[in-house]
């Protein structure tokens, strides 16, 4: 019995000591420490560290209700602002599609020419209504070789549209209505949206049946070029935010229901679905155009005048820099505003009017978005000196071949022939027999130079030193030191660098 009663009182104490110590901790005095980040400096850690929507004690983080609110009201503010675009093209055809039992020799063996049809269809997109007077955006390629555009509004009504402008170089267009209790969408600016910032898109994927459709993801990349085509101004914003076809034209949002992007460009598989990888056009960039084309109906670009390209880590390599930022000068239109200022081929451009240049692209909008007549201070790297210099900006020609570009049997060592430009050689490769350099007449396919060269090409340049002869390109690679070379080519009406292994 006296053994019972021991462990009785035994257990009876542990449960007690238990009970004083869960006391403790459940009624401390001290607040419990709770960490959201790693890694808080330990010496003024506070008892709460705070994360983005804390800002005191009282304050909570915003809940899935909350979120919830924010997208339908998004939703309800944005979609007036949203139209449908129904477009009728007429596509002209020549072949052989009446008599199907027919080849397509048979038309140009009896009567010389194929016959031509005509096939009529409908192209659907989106727009968002920009202006209380009944101007719309959209994407160029949802209104172009219209000849007749519909557009839908959420209320169900149906206007017939005009073309105001069109830019293919942006994909961006401007159409406009008469209609009168229009909404007109909130502009945003694009250049203080965030990577992971919440976006919606808006509009009508695969049919207008599916009108005012919306998505919601986050914005996955901003800066995105060479999408489309590599000729065109991009600058595109990528999102996750579902856009199919039909969506091109409507509005991206950010969580303001401010409109940041016009949704342009998907990325598929095969197939024609989204993928999560969706592009829209910036809206500052837009506006720039949007403007043009309804003060002008065209969009007055500055230009510089060069021909450019991105530094890549091989280039940087021959070039011997440090920095891979800012682009090369391949080219100087002749009496073009670079030209007139002063700039060089091999020049670097790593500044422009107080702005760092990341690469091509970037340049390309931070010029065309000037005000023509300007003169603006451009940061070179010649050599390795910094200079800096004032160009004049103009207008961008209609034409870039109104100015033609201006730039300053041999050795097989880089994989390559080069010959004499003899007025035989120039006749043969169609190159004017005035130019300087020498011509490539045999390139190995698989050497270095294959990936990049061809027949035909106008070497003019290798390192430092400017090509008039197969005497000046031996002696070029002779004196050449480092694992790359930079060597200028002219390909018709264009210049370029191209780096090729230095085979020592």
């Amino acid at each position: 019995m006296n053994r019972k009663r021991i462990i009785l009182l035994s257990g009876s104490a542990l449960l007690v000591l238990l009970g004083i110590v869960i006391g403790q901790m459940v009624f401390q005095s001290k607040p419990e420490r709770i960490v959201l980040y790693e890694n808080y400096p330990k010496e003024n850690s506070p008892a709460f560290v705070h994360a983005s929507y804390v800002t005191d004690d009282n304050s909570k983080l915003p809940s899935l209700l909350d979120l919830n609110e924010a997208f339908v009201n998004i939703a309800e503010n944005v979609n007036p602002s949203v139209v449908t675009i129904i477009t009728t093209k007429v596509v002209k055809m020549r072949g052989n599609q009446m008599f199907p039992g027919f080849d397509d020799d048979f038309f140009p063996r009896f009567f010389g020419v194929l016959p031509e049809t005509e096939r009529r269809g409908t192209a659907l997109g989106s727009g968002v209504i920009v202006d209380k007077k009944g101007y719309i955006l959209t994407n160029n390629h949802v209104v172009e070789q219209g000849t007749e555009i519909r557009v839908k509004l959420i209320d169900k009504r149906e206007f017939e549209a005009e073309v105001i402008g069109t830019d293919p170089k942006s994909d961006l267009a401007v159409i406009k209505i008469k209609a009168d209790d229009l909404t007109p969408i909130v502009l945003g600016d694009s250049d203080v949206l965030r990577v992971g910032e919440w976006v919606m898109a808006i509009g009508s994927p695969f049919s207008d049946n599916l009108d005012h459709t919306v998505t919601a993801g986050i914005v996955s990349a901003k800066g995105r070029s060479n999408i489309i085509n590599s000729q065109n101004y991009e600058s595109f914003i990528q999102t996750d935010a579902a856009i199919n076809p039909g969506n091109s034209g409507g509005a991206l949002v950010n969580i303001r229901g401010e409109l940041v992007g016009i949704n342009t460009a998907i990325a598929t598989s095969g197939g024609s679905g989204n993928l999560g990888i969706g592009f829209a056009i910036p809206i500052n960039l837009a506006k720039k155009v949007m403007t043009d084309l309804i003060k002008h109906g065209k969009v007055i670009r500055a230009w510089l005048g060069v021909s450019i390209q991105n530094v890549d880590d091989a280039m940087a390599k021959a070039l011997k820099l440090e920095d891979r930022s800012g682009v090369l000068i391949g080219g100087i239109v002749k009496d073009g505003p670079a030209k007139k200022a002063g700039l060089k081929i091999q020049d670097v451009i790593v500044e422009f009017d107080g702005v760092k240049v990341k690469n091509v692209s970037h340049l390309q909008l931070l010029v065309s978005n000037s005000e023509v007549g300007k003169e603006k201070e451009v940061v070179i790297l010649r050599g390795k000196k910094e200079k800096r210099i004032k160009v004049k900006l103009e207008e961008l020609p209609d034409s870039i071949e109104q100015g033609a570009m201006t730039a300053q049997s041999g050795s097989t060592r880089l994989g390559l022939t080069v010959e004499e430009l003899t007025p035989d050689i120039a006749r043969q490769f169609g190159i004017d027999e005035n130019e300087e350099g020498v011509v490539v007449t045999r390139v190995d396919r698989d050497s270095e130079a294959g990936r990049s060269l061809r027949t035909g090409d106008l070497i003019q340049r290798v390192g430092d030193r400017n090509i008039n002869s197969v005497q000046d390109y031996n002696q070029a690679l002779e004196d050449s030191s480092g694992e790359y070379l930079l060597v200028l080519v002219k390909r018709r009406d264009a210049t370029f660098f191209v780096t090729l292994k230095n085979a020592e």
